[in-house]
């Protein structure tokens, strides 16, 4: 009666994340195209259905809530749903849509979908053969096999988005990196930008004049064909007649130059609404925001190097080494145990609730960025299976972020992984994703005031 019970709380909870998951498709997604494949939509609802479940459990781990053996059921369920999903079903698709939008394989599409499929299991296959991820003793057919693989890309996708992420969110916040735009720096712009408009302008009439003119003497028609023709119209022009085709290059460099400056001048007017708003007093708290995160983005990045050089992989989770180190520091009586739950609880709830909005913001950013009408649903299902993979990596990773008495079942369901290696690749793509991060806008801040400062 009791897994009845638990069953039933497990279902309500998947159908009001897979309804989430519908509406942020409909709404935020693909609320600019009318072409909706359903199939599509499912999978997507699905997949983040089914990866909040997995969260959900980890937070009913910690407080305790259905049966333990009921737990471990929809653990297993769950990990094998998502793994179907992620490995055959979002892959073939993708192949699907993508070989129906050539139209010398649509006859023929459900072949090469196969085709296509076979290939992405080759590659999947093959990488982990580099990574220690897996015990020997692992047949080949066992969910291990397929965990570990899904882990090694989604801990490399946290570990790009957690460097590039520590690094931005201090540059994005703090008013320290904002270059000082007055309004004579917008006016010189706006200036140069109008001057660029009215040569084109100007260019274009000689054009227009050169080719009536050309029309009435008849050069039009006695015009030569072929291509001699063609290059002798580039290289000669007839006495007292314009050059057409060097006004047009003339042209064409004019619009990229127009196209660049206003650019630029829309860059300023965003730096300049920047600086005003962090005037305010939200813009102060968010500042103050940058400057914790710089200092966060610096000891994680300390950190990470100390963990890489001396292959270090903590035994203990953050929250009780931290009070354990102030209890001893302060010499206080304390329940470690009781309070390192709950407030492991509130750190895993803030780590869960963080990372399903930001990746949403950051899926729907790129989805935006890149799509067309023709290319949404591949780049829908491409997003579903980056989401999927994020998700364990991050069941993964969150793992050792809990008391021991809470990983157990985790384990079990997981399998006997090289968690440690997990830990140790995330801090090394972590380090290169910073660093790499940091080069690039260090270059980019430091070439924006001479971009704007050129004649």
């Amino acid at each position: 009666m009791s897994f009845l019970i638990d069953s039933s709380i497990m279902i309500t909870s998947q159908i009001l994340f897979f309804g989430f998951g519908w509406l942020f498709f409909m709404r935020q997604l693909f609320k600019d195209y009318e072409v909706r494949q359903y199939v599509v939509q499912v999978i997507f609802s699905v997949t983040f259905g089914f990866s909040c479940t997995m969260f959900e459990l980890i937070i009913f781990e910690i407080l305790g809530v259905l049966n333990s053996s009921s737990r471990y059921f929809h653990w297993k369920m769950n990990l094998c749903v998502i793994l179907l999903i992620l490995v055959f079903m979002v892959p073939f698709y993708i192949g699907y849509f993508v070989v129906s939008n050539i139209r010398l394989l649509h006859k023929q599409r459900l072949f090469f979908s196969c085709l296509l499929w076979l290939t992405f299991m080759y590659f999947f296959w093959k990488l982990g053969d580099p990574f220690p991820i897996l015990s020997p003793k692992h047949g080949i057919l066992s969910i291990e096999q397929l965990i570990s693989r899904v882990g090694v890309i989604g801990v490399t996708l946290m570990a790009l988005l957690s460097g590039f992420g520590a690094v931005n969110c201090p540059y994005t916040y703090m008013s320290y990196f904002l270059r000082n735009v007055t309004d004579t720096d917008i006016l010189a712009l706006e200036r140069r930008l109008l001057q660029t408009m009215d040569m084109i302008i100007s260019k274009k009439k000689r054009m227009a004049m050169a080719q009536r003119t050309m029309f009435q003497k008849g050069e039009v028609q006695n015009k030569p064909s072929g291509f001699w023709g063609m290059i002798k119209s580039v290289t000669t022009s007839a006495p007292g007649s314009e050059n057409l085709t060097l006004i047009q290059q003339e042209v064409d460099a004019l619009e990229e130059l127009s196209r660049q400056l206003f650019l630029e001048t829309a860059d300023l007017y965003a730096t300049k609404e920047r600086i005003e708003y962090s005037k305010t007093f939200k813009g102060k708290y968010f500042n103050f925001l940058g400057y914790f995160f710089s200092i966060y983005c610096v000891w994680k990045i300390f950190m990470a190097t100390i963990n890489i050089v001396f292959d270090r992989v903590g035994k203990t989770d953050p929250v009780t080494r931290g009070i354990e180190i102030t209890v001893n520091y302060l010499g206080i009586q304390f329940d470690v145990k009781f309070w390192s739950q709950h407030i492991s609880f509130i750190l895993v709830g803030i780590i869960i609730v963080t990372s399903i909005r930001g990746l949403l913001i950051t899926l729907t950013k790129f989805f935006y960025a890149i799509s067309s009408s023709k290319s949404s649903n591949v780049i829908v299902l491409l997003l579903a299976q980056i989401m999927g993979m994020y998700f364990v990596s991050s069941v993964l990773l969150i793992r050792m972020s809990m008391p021991l008495e809470y990983r157990t079942i985790i384990t079990e369901v997981l399998g006997e992984l090289q968690f440690n290696f997990y830990h140790r690749w995330f801090d090394v793509i972590f380090l290169v994703s910073a660093l790499s991060s940091i080069l690039f806008l260090y270059l980019a801040h430091k070439q924006a005031p001479e971009k704007h400062m050129a004649p």
